[in-house]
């Protein structure tokens, strides 16, 4: 279920291979309750989350294209042609989450580090609608409410 990126092999460190994610994904990951587009989708994103969880050093390559949490979407095909608004939009908000943690397409880094530059880096509401807000799943993510909640308390 879980697939493994491609470009990248072990690291000997931690004795993981190199996942392939979504840059928004980092998000979406911390956020995630249960919802998805289908029980397949479900079960392998609540797959990734656990794998990522029991190795925090994991390293991920942060990607705009589809990752291993997309190889269970019913979307996938229409993702990887890249030919759909909704596609587009989608990995619009890839590039816009890289350009804010200032990092390239195929950066790798440990997943607990991605997760700690990605919860530093989009710290204002602007920031935080500018990635996630035209995401249909916004309102049932726990990342986006609670960072939205941290922002406007700020004032």
């Amino acid at each position: 279920m879980l697939e493994k990126s491609n470009t990248s092999g072990s690291d000997s460190e931690t004795g993981s291979e190199c996942l392939k994610i979504r840059a928004h994904h980092l998000c979406c990951i911390q956020g995630f309750q249960g919802y998805g587009y289908s029980p397949a989708f479900v079960a392998n994103m609540r797959a990734v989350i656990s794998d990522i969880k029991a190795f925090p050093s994991r390293p991920l390559e942060l990607v705009s294209e589809c990752d291993v949490i997309c190889a269970s979407c019913p979307n996938q095909r229409e993702c990887i042609a890249q030919r759909s608004i909704a596609s587009r939009r989608i990995r619009n908000m890839d590039l816009v989450v890289m350009e804010k943690l200032k990092i390239k397409e195929g950066t790798v880094m440990k997943a607990d580090e991605a997760f700690r530059l990605i919860n530093s880096q989009l710290a204002n509401a602007s920031d935080i609608e500018e990635v996630c807000g035209t995401c249909k799943w916004r309102r049932k993510c726990l990342w986006y409410m609670q960072m939205k909640d941290k922002c406007e308390n700020k004032t």
